[in-house]
Formats: structure tokens, sequence, C-alpha cells
């Protein structure tokens, strides 16, 4: 596996300014989480660190990488191209980065959208990526504050904001992310 320094040369080199920005404020609020929820901190930085790699790749790019790869789309995903980026991380981090890790596979590919039944390290990269210190939206701080007391329920929270979010703009929700929010109302105990 590739070091550290070295994924973060490649980042400079292949992303915009800003997106890197916002993955160091990924990776140091996985970090915080890590340690308070007691998971893996190197884990949670490198999955952080590489969530993102390929947000800043062509749509042309990142379909070949589909085809390429024989991925099957559901029909949210085909449709809705912002979560291809999410679908094609994991695939960079073992071909170029050497990761094969898939604990940090998975949490790189669940970023987005959430699914069914998620590890700890998946919702501390889901939420470090909605909270990070840069995002601004209105509820941010109410989910910030929860994560760092209840993993479920700042999930909950999170995911019930993002769906409020796409319908309120007339875009369908991908249905991990459906089914995630659902999984929690499930089985979250009494709070």
């Amino acid at each position: 596996m590739w070091g550290l320094e070295e994924i973060r040369e490649y980042l400079k080199n292949n992303l915009k300014p800003s997106r890197y920005g916002h993955t160091l404020g990924v990776v140091n609020t996985a970090i915080k989480l890590a340690e308070i929820y007691g998971e893996d901190k190197n884990k949670a930085e490198i999955a952080a660190l590489c969530h993102d790699v390929a947000k800043n790749m062509s749509d042309e790019e990142l379909k070949k990488v589909i085809e390429d790869e024989n991925i099957f789309l559901s029909i949210d995903e085909k449709n809705t191209q912002e979560l291809w980026h999410s679908i094609i991380a994991p695939i960079i981090a073992r071909k170029v980065f050497e990761i094969e890790d898939e604990e940090i596979l998975n949490a790189m590919r669940w970023h987005t959208t959430g699914k069914e039944n998620m590890t700890n390290l998946e919702k501390i990269i889901y939420l470090a990526d909605l909270i990070e210190p840069s995002r601004k939206f209105e509820g941010v701080d109410e989910i910030r504050e929860l994560a760092y007391k209840d993993l479920d329920l700042a999930m909950l929270k999170a995911l019930t904001h993002t769906t409020i979010y796409l319908l309120t703009k007339g875009c369908a929700v991908d249905i991990n992310s459906v089914k995630a929010r659902n999984y929690l109302v499930y089985n979250m105990k009494t709070k």
C-alpha cells in the first residue's frame, strides 16, 4: 500500500484545491470520530483521505471505468452521476494505491449514499464527509453536534436531512439511502 504522504501528493495533483481542502477536513473529522467511537484511526484516516479520489474525474472518465470494470449500476446510480465517484473511488484505491483492506474500501464506497447495516467506520466516513468544518448548510450544526455524541442518531439525522433536501429539489433518493435510514429506524434502541 502507498504511504499517506504519497497518497496526499497524488490527491494534490488530481483534485481541485477546494476539493483537497475538503478532503483534509474529512480526514481530521474522521480521526476525531474514530477516537470517540473506538475505531481504528489509521483506517479512518486512509478511507477519509481517499474517499473523493474520483471526484474531479470527468463523467466520461467515470463512465469508462464503470464499463471497463463491468460495474452493474442500479437505476438510481445510472441516473445520478453524482454518485459515480463513490463507486469508482475504491477501484482507484485498490488499483493505484494498492489498498486491499475491505473495511477501508467499503467506507469509501458508501460515503455518499450510506447503505443498510453500516459498520461504524462506514458511518464515520459518511458523517465526516457531511460535517467537516468547511460544510455550511442549514442543519449541519445539529448533525455535527450529534456526531460527537451518538453515531446512530447522527446518521439518522443526516440521512433524513439529505432525503428531505433531495425531495425538495425534485430529485430521486437512492434506494441505498432509503434502506440505510429504514435500517436505523427499525434497529435503533430507544434513545
